[in-house]
């Protein structure tokens, strides 16, 4: 659900990741993705692009927690015309 979502090139590439499943997912659960960008920095070698650190959370349909990712990932900057 998650490399749908993201336009970021063919996919995810993380430079760093925290995963977490702090609880079970079971067949027949109704999952959402909830994802925000929790920090965008310049990157220092090359300026075309960033680093995105973006936190996501799948939940069960109650609102449960199933599990936490978190990913810093380079990303090309956007070019304004």
């Amino acid at each position: 659900m998650l490399v749908d979502t993201v336009p970021l090139a063919d996919g995810l590439v993380g430079a760093e990741l925290e995963l977490a499943w702090p609880k079970p997912t079971r067949p027949g659960m109704a999952l959402q993705v909830f994802s925000e960008i929790a920090d965008i920095r310049p990157s220092r070698s090359k300026p075309d692009m960033a680093i995105v650190t973006m936190r996501n959370e799948t939940r069960d349909q109650d609102g449960n927690v199933l599990q936490v990712f978190k990913v810093k990932m380079p990303v090309f900057k956007r070019v304004r015309g």
